[in-house]
């Protein structure tokens, strides 16, 4: 599979799913998609396809086709999304198109504020709630992709293939996020949540630690036996995925 491919499918599994946690966590988003009552679909020629489907106040992310979407955007190739998702290139709109004036202001306010969170500036003022947005979208963002990843890279897969079967959860004190990651035979699931039995559990003292080993500014093992990271069950499934979770940043940067 080459990496236009790859990448496609982590922009959108792994990017495009915080647009559920966006219209949650920031209030000025969730306020401006209050009243939204709108399916958008990504197609992509010879590639993957996903959908963002707001009502209710809310988003829903899903792989695959959207039963009756709104609007359907096309892309000519992967690396025709790719640059979509750089800000380098426009969809093609197969339907919708009285809601254009929808994805060229509302929509595009919506994955420009996910930007904002996604791609801090330098000199960029962070306070405790930019920082909790911007940690919780990065390990999203990251797990979802370390599950695409090993499943779509040769060498990762085989990586995941030698996981025991089982769910990997991560969880980060006092108050979440939670996310999990199901291995089953070199299928990989991502969840937001709690799993039901996990093999193995890593646990974040607070959303600061994770944000400092996720910029290299905690060393993970340092952490590990201060207690701020703690293990358990089976470890060897920990630095499995840890080992693909470091190849994210080579496929999205």
């Amino acid at each position: 599979m080459d990496r236009e491919l790859i990448r496609a499918h982590l922009n959108l599994y792994a990017v495009l799913q915080n647009l559920e946690d966006l219209v949650q966590l920031d209030t000025e988003m969730a306020e401006l998609s209050r009243d939204w009552d709108i399916s958008v679909q990504f197609l992509v020629r010879n590639g993957p396809e996903a959908f963002v489907e707001f009502k209710n106040g809310s988003c829903r992310h899903g792989r695959g086709r959207h039963a009756r979407p709104s609007v359907k955007l096309y892309f000519t190739s992967p690396a025709h999304l790719n640059r979509m998702f750089d800000g380098a290139a426009n969809p093609i709109p197969l339907k919708g198109f009285t809601k254009l004036g929808f994805l060229k202001k509302d929509f595009a306010s919506l994955t420009d504020r996910l930007e904002h969170y996604l791609r801090p500036q330098a000199g960029q003022p962070q306070d405790e709630n930019y920082l909790r947005i911007n940690t919780i979208f990065m390990l999203q963002t990251g797990v979802y992709a370390a599950g695409e990843l090993a499943m779509l890279d040769p060498v990762l897969a085989r990586v995941a293939s030698r996981m025991r079967k089982g769910a990997l959860q991560i969880d980060v004190g006092p108050e979440g996020p939670y996310i999990h990651a199901i291995f089953d035979d070199g299928v990989v699931t991502v969840k937001k949540g709690s799993a039901e039995r996990p093999m193995a559990v890593m646990t974040f003292k607070d959303i600061r630690t994770v944000n400092d080993l996720l910029n290299g500014r905690l060393d993970a093992f340092q952490a590990t036996v201060e207690g701020t990271i703690k293990l358990k069950g089976q470890i060897s499934m920990v630095e499995s995925f840890n080992l693909i979770l470091d190849s994210v940043t080579d496929y999205l940067s």
